[in-house]
């Protein structure tokens, strides 16, 4: 199915770009999701089935395809919601789907990649077409944010590729001759520490900056301010997911090594500072796409914590980031109808948005509530698990560091939220302000309570795949 998706989804982009017709271009968009879909449910009808030599999806690819559906079908509706709303040309209009599409594309082969250095290839592309889509306006805001972006990651990418080349070293000594994650697992046991710990330094490191860490978290950041806000939510969940899988392959080859202990140390340093620098932003930052953004590291440090400290902390990591893939897309899709009414991104121009906007504004309520894991928020139980696990595993300081910078995370959060919601704005004319539909709600209360349905009530196939991915650490 790869051979004929990657193909297909090229053409489609090219139809896009080259055909002026706004007809063709929301029936193209729409054949895409159709063809997304059943690339998805073809994945998960074969998996653990290697393809075409570089490809497999496993339990882990096949729940982050699961996410990407979900979330890629509102996101194409929100960007056709998008154009119509703005002064969009022909051209401009074309490639912004493209654009969409190629990421979305790329980002579902990263996933399914059974090779370090083919996955590499597909982390490369998404840095392009995410910076086609953030360079979407044209105006010097969106240019510094798109060359920021382009620097920051191709450096990721540099230390991506300057670690594989430590990883072939260790893999030389070892007599394996191909970057197979099955291989480099299976034969794990027979690379050299010394230049395996390299690797995986320089690995992790170019992997921050997709899923938005310590030390490269600021690439992500700009990027998704930058991004029409559709974009944005997608760079916020998929790609932060995209990261998050390509650090999850390489930690599960050290797992099966000496030097597991410590490469968890790394995960855990990089874990507590991305909290850290969430909470000092969170808590002084009034721009509120750059709130959504810097939530979004909040809980991708959480996910490494899980993922570092082990035992139950591996399956809440992978549930904690499949919720997570729900929650942020609908904060950011709500965004669009937010800056429709202000027309601006800032907190101070803001209030009083139930008055204007019922419907959202119990969207911008209810994904406050989920964003900071209180309960019902189905995020509360994978962060109730994390914590379980740093308990566990007597991880006593962190949890109680943690707790308090989350706790300053939901004060400095709510702040905001609050006073978008109630407070009186500045300068509003109520005359000018436009009427919102309900309508455009509709798909962030459904992913709301996805993140709800899937942590209370999971579905037994959910569970089964997270505790085959968890099978490939422990």
């Amino acid at each position: 199915m790869a051979i004929l998706f990657l193909p297909a989804t090229l053409l489609i982009g090219i139809l896009l770009y080259f055909n002026k017709n706004t007809f063709v271009h929301y029936s193209f968009a729409v054949l895409y999701a159709v063809l997304l879909c059943s690339f998805g449910v073809y994945e998960y009808c074969h998996i653990n089935k290697i393809e075409f030599q570089f490809f497999k999806p496993d339990a882990l690819s096949v729940l982050m395809l699961f996410a990407l559906c979900i979330v890629s079908i509102p996101a194409l509706f929100h960007a056709y919601r998008y154009i119509v709303t703005h002064d969009e040309t022909p051209r401009s209009r074309g490639l912004f789907f493209a654009s969409l599409i190629v990421l979305i594309t790329a980002i579902c082969m990263a996933y399914i990649s059974n090779n370090l250095a083919v996955m590499w290839i597909f982390v490369e592309i998404t840095t392009l077409s995410a910076s086609a889509l953030i360079y979407h306006h044209r105006n010097i805001r969106a240019l510094e944010g798109v060359w920021k972006y382009v620097f920051i990651c191709a450096i990721s990418i540099t230390f991506i590729y300057i670690g594989i080349l430590f990883l072939s070293l260790a893999m030389k000594e070892a007599g394996i001759d191909t970057f197979s994650f099955d291989e480099l697992m299976k034969h794990a046991g027979k690379l050299d520490p010394f230049w395996l710990k390299l690797a995986f330094l320089f690995i992790f490191t170019g992997f921050t900056a997709k899923m938005g860490l310590v030390p490269m978290y600021t690439a992500g950041i700009d990027a998704k301010d930058k991004a029409p806000a559709p974009a944005g939510a997608l760079l916020s969940s998929i790609l932060m997911n995209m990261g998050f899988v390509g650090i999850y392959r390489v930690y599960a080859i050290i797992s099966k090594t000496e030097i597991q202990q410590w490469a968890s140390t790394v995960l855990i340093i990089s874990a507590v500072l991305s909290i850290f620098v969430a909470t000092v932003y969170m808590t002084h930052i009034k721009n509120i796409k750059r709130m959504f953004a810097y939530s979004s590291i909040e809980h991708m440090g959480i996910v490494l914590l899980g993922l570092a400290v082990g035992g139950i902390g591996i399956y809440a990591a992978i549930l904690h980031i499949v919720l997570h893939t729900f929650v942020k897309p609908a904060l950011f899709f709500q965004f669009n109808q937010v800056y429709r009414v202000y027309q601006s991104k800032s907190i101070y121009d803001a209030g009083h948005y139930f008055k204007y906007n019922k419907a959202g504004a119990i969207v911008i309520l209810l994904g406050f509530i989920s964003a900071t894991a209180m309960p019902p928020s189905g995020l509360f139980i994978s962060e109730f698990l994390v914590f379980q696990s740093l308990f566990e595993a007597h991880r006593f300081i962190i949890l109680v560091v943690v707790l308090i910078l989350l706790t300053m995370i939901i004060w400095g959060f709510g702040s905001n939220i609050f006073k978008l919601l109630f407070t009186p704005p500045m300068i509003l004319n109520e005359n000018q302000v436009p009427r919102i539909s309900p309508w455009d709600s509709v798909s962030q209360y459904a992913l709301l309570a996805m993140a709800v349905y899937f942590a209370y009530n999971p579905p037994a196939a959910f569970v089964q795949l997270i505790q085959d991915a968890v099978k490939l650490i422990q």
